[in-house]
């Protein structure tokens, strides 16, 4: 996928992981986008901390403060 920027690549990348949690075996913690020329530069759309229940924390790369499996209101 092609995105504008860095920003709008990661909540692309965010949209697309929540999305694919519906398959057991996927595991959007491991996910990275990179610019196309810059390959081996990677970001994490998601924070990488394993949860208690052994799922991994989703919000945004590295939170301030707890982890969590969903987004708060």
């Amino acid at each position: 996928m092609v995105s504008a920027g860095l920003p709008a690549a990661q909540r692309l990348a965010r949209v697309v992981g929540r999305w694919i949690t519906v398959l057991p075996m996927m595991d959007p913690g491991e996910m990275t986008i990179s610019e196309e020329d810059m390959q081996f530069v990677r970001h994490r759309p998601f924070c990488d901390v394993r949860l208690p229940d052994g799922r991994r924390c989703l919000l945004h790369g590295s939170p301030n403060g707890e982890c969590a499996r969903r987004l708060g209101r």
